[in-house]
């Protein structure tokens, strides 16, 4: 056989096995894709409390499953737990909601037209100058769409109780899956760096920038969204707000956004009490809201994501809204380390032109020294 046939056989051989290997790959992940979000923050725990789990295997050496109970038995104490207490709370007040609007007892069309009835005449004479002197229709069309997106609210959060045996198998997927994760979680990353076709310098790098992008928008979103809404709810709490809990959650994932989130929520609310009256409460929740509140997202969030990840923050912003319009709640991890991927690959990227581009300086060659009847004449 010729060695262009051969050659040619070869390449074939290597296209259809690159073809095969996509093909499974895909299919695969078609299989996982019911538990997709069981295996992501499987990941995303497995690659947060991994120094928990050397730190645990350190002082149990050869132990790895021992060590690995042991870290998802903190996570589950330290973390799940308390989410699910402030899940269980946040399913009993949006029920209470819900049945408060579906009574008429709680209406944010009447908020709204107390506002509007509350504002000073110069205001509504600009409304007019502007030909929006029809304030029933525009009342009926702006509390019709409030009313529905708080319905929308409060019915979400009741699926969550709903849904309550889908959440368990998911959850207990998750709790599996991070088990092994922590356990072979090494292995598992080593085998997949030796099978991508990359450079070690560059597989190196790109691994360490995955790594700590996770680590830094999981720690600094996932912190400064409690810190938010807890402080949001305890603000309403103290101010004699209905649903708390509700509101403090809400809070929190809208603080997932930054530099606009939470004051979404505590904004409007502060400028209902301003407008109808209720300077006090108003007055306190504009300077809670802007002077505590507003500081967490202002100083943390900065320390924990943008000092990481050396993002701008006009990108982990953009990446952030992108991600969750794409992959709901999870896109606000996926987003940034889809950003930050993005940076660091056209970066190396960068970095190889550049070093291709310098010209290649050639020292000179040695002189050899002379020999024979050279030698003597000299």
């Amino acid at each position: 056989m010729k060695l262009s046939s051969i050659a040619r056989s070869t390449s074939l051989e290597n296209r259809f096995f690159l073809l095969l290997l996509l093909l499974v790959s895909l299919a695969f992940a078609w299989v996982l894709w019911p538990f997709y979000g069981a295996v992501f923050w499987g990941a995303i725990f497995a690659l947060m409390f991994t120094p928990l789990f050397a730190r645990l295997l350190k002082a149990m050496p050869g132990r790895r499953t021992l060590a690995a109970l042991a870290a998802l038995t903190i996570i589950l104490v330290a973390v799940i737990l308390p989410l699910g207490l402030i899940v269980a709370s946040l399913v009993q007040e949006a029920s209470a909601l819900y049945q408060r609007m579906q009574s008429g007892e709680f209406s944010v069309g009447m908020y709204f037209q107390q506002v509007y009835g509350a504002l000073p005449a110069w205001v509504t004479g600009l409304l007019d100058r502007f030909g929006l002197s029809n304030t029933g229709v525009i009342l009926e069309r702006v509390s019709a769409s409030l009313s529905k997106g708080s319905q929308f609210l409060a019915t979400q959060a009741l699926n969550i109780g709903q849904n309550a045996f889908d959440f368990v198998v998911t959850f207990f997927v998750m709790l599996y899956i991070l088990f092994f994760l922590l356990r072979d979680g090494g292995a598992l990353a080593q085998r997949i760096r030796d099978a991508v076709p990359l450079e070690s310098g560059i597989k190196r790098e790109l691994s360490s920038k995955f790594v700590t992008v996770i680590r830094a928008t999981v720690k600094g979103n996932v912190v400064v969204a409690m810190l938010q809404g807890a402080l949001g709810g305890l603000i309403f709490w103290m101010l004699g707000i209905h649903a708390p809990v509700l509101w403090g959650t809400l809070m929190a994932f809208l603080s997932l956004l930054p530099a606009v989130g939470a004051a979404l929520v505590w904004g409007p609310v502060a400028i209902y009490f301003l407008i109808t009256g209720d300077l006090t409460k108003g007055l306190i929740l504009m300077a809670f809201g802007v002077l505590v509140i507003g500081l967490v997202d202002n100083i943390l969030r900065p320390l924990l994501v943008g000092k990481d990840t050396k993002m701008p923050d006009f990108v982990v912003l953009v990446s952030t809204i992108g991600g969750m319009a794409i992959f709901g709640l999870n896109g606000f991890v996926i987003g940034p380390v889809v950003a930050a991927m993005f940076m660091a690959a056209w970066d190396l990227f960068a970095k190889a032109r550049e070093e291709a581009a310098q010209p290649v300086v050639l020292s000179p060659a040695p002189v050899a020294a002379p020999q024979g009847e050279d030698a003597k004449e000299r």
